[in-house]
């Protein structure tokens, strides 16, 4: 389930979200919604295990 949420940002601050969502392609609330859930996955890591496992090339089998 998702919830909705209003923020107030400064303008500046929302002028560059809009320039990193354009470089990136995608909307500006999606970027937002995005680098939300990092920071609390990142605050509560026990809560939110990682979605996947990074590995290193030098690991994987051949």
């Amino acid at each position: 389930m998702t919830k909705r949420t209003t923020i107030v940002l400064p303008d500046a601050v929302y002028e560059d979200l809009q320039i990193w969502a354009d470089e990136e392609g995608r909307a500006t609330a999606n970027l937002v919604a995005f680098l939300v859930e990092q920071a609390v996955r990142a605050k509560f890591p026990s809560k939110y295990p990682p979605a996947y496992k990074r590995v290193e090339a030098s690991d994987r089998q051949a």
